[in-house]
């Protein structure tokens, strides 16, 4: 990757996240294709009313005028109540509404599956992607809801629910007892069953993630001996089968494993697999790495041989989430993180409409109906739709118009993709040195212990650069650095200026002010608190 992507720019994306909630979220919405939101009162698995939002703008399976305004999925509206809650939006009480409680209607009680599923019933599930046919959008859903959950623990049912979820993947990890070689899995009969669709052997990081997580919040044994069986499960695939989304979680979790459970799993080949488009089945599923027309892709997420390269706006969100924590827990991948965020920072913009050139969209007479928040789904080297085809690369375009006949092009307007910002925008931080990013690590860090603020910063200059640190903290602190294990500024007060030397990073832990530094058991402490691991 370039250590000076180009064009250069990084989106303020958290207030980008702000917008998309504000207008996405508002039944008042004036305008062609708008509101993007809709009641839906069919009442699955719970007896309450619940919300859907468009997948893609003008998608014609969708609203509450189509069949009966039940297929909605759930990678737009818990990823968006994700989105939204990680840059501190409540959104169990928004305008009198109580948008987390709501989604747990898509825990599939009514069909015995009872996990979070894509939809909310079978009766659409043909209409869009997964139920019983293709694993990863049956379980990735559990991990959005499982986050969400963080964030509300008091929410009415979600304990249990999180709960029977955990019991649910950790029968179904010990029914397959480590053979995940399977296009999904019946989790009311608990079998294990092959379609069409690629075995997704990556999913064992996802019901790694889901398990950890439940461990960490019940603290039952069971759930961690799951996440070790499961992430053991993935570690032992002799090649790269790498589906969709979930392969970066099983390094996090591997990492979580090892600094806190004192475990020493090799896991480098799982960001291998993650980064290098080597899959056996998917091919290509990975990194995008190259230039397009002047235009540096690199860091994206998605297909790197599908026309020349794929990449797609949630992916690319969504590979931020477990990656950019990890860091915290394994401080050997700084640089690599910080170099790829930088890159994928820069390059996502040329998702949304409004910040790349007319001539590389598909359809930038209509990107007013975007109202400035709506991406494209995808960016593309040669359209795969043969009425763009003369558009030169990169080409911003999206899925819509292949799902269903009569879809209209500007169904290649992501509203599910675009919810998915919050991550970014709970990340990314610009500091006064354009290209170096301030990067949280905590913020999506879930069912975590205490910790103090933690921001990765990399240096891409071949020269040693200072930065002007803003703390999160209001009361006095000093900086210390996880990397180095030295405390680089003491005493501060809102605003100290740091160092990073040339091509490396700073993971920048602000402790009280005067804290000693304590080594024991593997783990640094600062007071009682674990500021990094040895």
């Amino acid at each position: 990757m370039p250590n000076f992507p180009k064009p250069f720019k990084i989106l303020d994306f958290n207030q980008l996240a702000k917008d998309y909630d504000a207008k996405v979220y508002d039944v008042n919405q004036t305008g062609k294709y708008w509101p993007l939101i809709w009641k839906d009162d069919s009442r699955k698995n719970f007896d309450q009313e619940t919300f859907g939002i468009y997948t893609a703008m003008g998608d014609v399976r969708q609203g509450v005028e189509h069949h009966k305004g039940i297929f909605h999925e759930s990678l737009a509206s818990i990823g968006s109540v994700m989105g939204a809650s990680l840059i501190g939006i409540d959104k169990s009480d928004q305008n009198g509404k109580d948008y987390v409680g709501m989604l747990k209607n898509y825990y599939n009680s009514d069909t015995k599956w009872n996990i979070i599923m894509n939809n909310t019933s079978p009766e659409v599930a043909l209409l869009g992607g997964g139920y019983a046919r293709d694993w990863w959008y049956d379980v990735y859903p559990n991990l959005m809801f499982y986050a969400v959950a963080d964030f509300y623990p008091n929410e009415k049912d979600y304990s249990t629910i999180q709960h029977t979820i955990a019991d649910k993947f950790y029968k179904a990890d010990s029914t397959m007892a480590g053979n995940y070689h399977h296009s999904f899995f019946d989790y009311s009969t608990l079998e294990p069953k092959d379609s069409w669709i690629c075995k997704q052997e990556d999913v064992a990081a996802g019901h790694a993630y889901v398990l950890y997580a439940a461990y960490k919040k019940f603290k039952e044994p069971k759930y961690l001996k799951g996440a070790e069986s499961s992430l053991q499960a993935l570690l032992d695939q002799k090649d790269n089968r790498y589906y969709e989304i979930l392969m970066p979680f099983g390094a996090y979790v591997a990492a979580r494993l090892n600094a806190e459970e004192g475990r020493n799993y090799d896991y480098s080949k799982i960001l291998d697999w993650t980064f290098n488009g080597t899959p056996e089945c998917r091919e290509g599923w990975g990194m995008l790495l190259d230039n397009w027309n002047g235009y540096d892709v690199s860091g994206l997420m998605g297909s790197t041989v599908d026309h020349g390269g794929f990449a797609f706006l949630m992916n690319t969100y969504d590979s931020m989430w477990p990656l950019v924590p990890m860091v915290r827990y394994d401080p050997r991948y700084a640089n690599v993180v910080g170099k790829w965020m930088l890159n994928a920072s820069n390059a996502i913009k040329f998702f949304y409409p409004y910040e790349i050139a007319d001539d590389h969209q598909t359809i930038p007479e209509q990107k007013e109906y975007t109202k400035g928040v709506i991406a494209y789904e995808g960016l593309i080297k040669k359209s795969h739709l043969k009425k763009y085809e003369n558009i030169q690369a990169p080409v911003a375009i999206g899925d819509g118009p292949n799902w269903i006949a009569g879809n209209p092009d500007v169904s290649q307007f992501s509203v599910y993709g675009s919810g998915h910002v919050g991550i970014a925008g709970a990340i990314v931080e610009k500091t006064d040195v354009p290209e170096i990013l301030k990067l949280n690590c905590l913020a999506t860090d879930f069912y975590r212990t205490d910790a103090y603020p933690t921001y990765l910063l990399y240096n891409p200059f071949g020269e040693e650069k200072t930065v002007t640190y803003l703390t999160q903290t209001s009361t006095n602190v000093d900086l210390y650095d996880a990397i180095t294990h030295q405390v680089v500024l003491k005493n501060v007060t809102k605003v100290g200026e740091i160092t990073i030397p040339s091509l490396s990073s700073r993971l920048i832990v602000e402790i009280p002010s005067g804290s000693q530094i304590v080594l024991k058991d593997g783990k640094y402490y600062a007071n009682t608190i674990v500021v990094s691991y040895k």
